[in-house]
């Protein structure tokens, strides 16, 4: 296996002033996109802790420029179809994603499983922006623009392994974290470490029941973690052999796209 280690370099935090009106529109955004129903002033309000009249407020601007849509009858509201040129264009326009899809399709045609490009944001949350799926019978249930908790999964670990946090601090939020089988901390702490080792992490069972997920880290120039390539198969067909050779094969196809995205010079 590949002796690259894991590196990353931790991002130094930059001092964000508050701006509670752009705060509160994200947090609008964030609530309505995360429910499956409309909503009305008040429940939206009472749901994020706002005076019901700087929710309408807000709520106007929002739907004046078309990032939210109002039912004129019930008085209810949704995403508007702003939000989707808008997701079009971090689709589309990101480099990241026309250089990882040919990757991804070539891992999940060649080795039969469910193969994903992932975008770790600044708030540590994991967003899925590109995938590709196997022939097999297998398919992982997953879309582009899901987003997962920071340290769920392999590329959780990648994520703690890159983070430069103290053991502490990653303890606390690993409790924080919603598993489908939870390993113990000391057992979790174990595989950061071999990540950081040998440069490539894996899920065994603990995000989703059955699945085996292996992820491979892309750098920017400067060090930091931005994204993974993350393949998902079933852990009944990856043993310790195809896991080894599908993460050799996952990290060729990081090196090259973090060499055409973040060329040095």
């Amino acid at each position: 296996m590949s002796g690259h280690s894991v590196s990353s370099t931790p991002t130094k935090a930059v001092r964000v002033r508050p701006v509670p009106a752009v705060s509160r529109s994200i947090a609008i955004l964030r609530l309505l996109g995360g429910v499956k129903q409309d909503m009305g002033v008040k429940a939206i309000a009472d749901e994020l802790g706002l005076v019901p009249s700087t929710c309408l407020h807000i709520l106007r601007v929002l739907v004046s420029e078309d990032l939210v849509r109002v039912d004129p009858g019930t008085k209810r509201y949704s995403l508007g179809s702003g939000m989707i040129s808008l997701a079009k264009s971090v689709l589309e326009g990101g480099g990241f994603v026309r250089l990882v899809q040919p990757a991804l399709d070539r891992v999940a045609s060649t080795k039969g499983v469910t193969a994903i490009g992932v975008e770790i944001t600044p708030r540590q949350t994991i967003v899925v922006l590109a995938l590709s799926k196997s022939n097999q019978p297998f398919r992982l249930h997953v879309d582009v623009g899901s987003e997962f908790s920071g340290l769920v999964s392999a590329t959780g670990r990648l994520i703690a392994a890159c983070s430069g946090e103290t053991w502490p601090l990653l303890r606390k939020k690993f409790s924080a974290t919603p598993w489908d089988k939870a390993p113990s901390f000391e057992a979790w702490k174990k595989e950061v470490e071999l990540a950081q080792a040998r440069g490539w992490s894996v899920d065994r069972d603990n995000f989703v029941s059955g699945l085996t997920a292996v992820a491979v880290p892309v750098f920017a120039s400067d060090g930091r973690l931005t994204h993974t390539l993350v393949a998902t198969g079933l852990s009944s067909q990856m043993n310790a052999a195809a896991v080894s050779d599908l993460a050799a094969t996952m990290q060729r196809e990081a090196r090259q796209i973090s060499e055409q995205l973040f060329p040095r010079g």
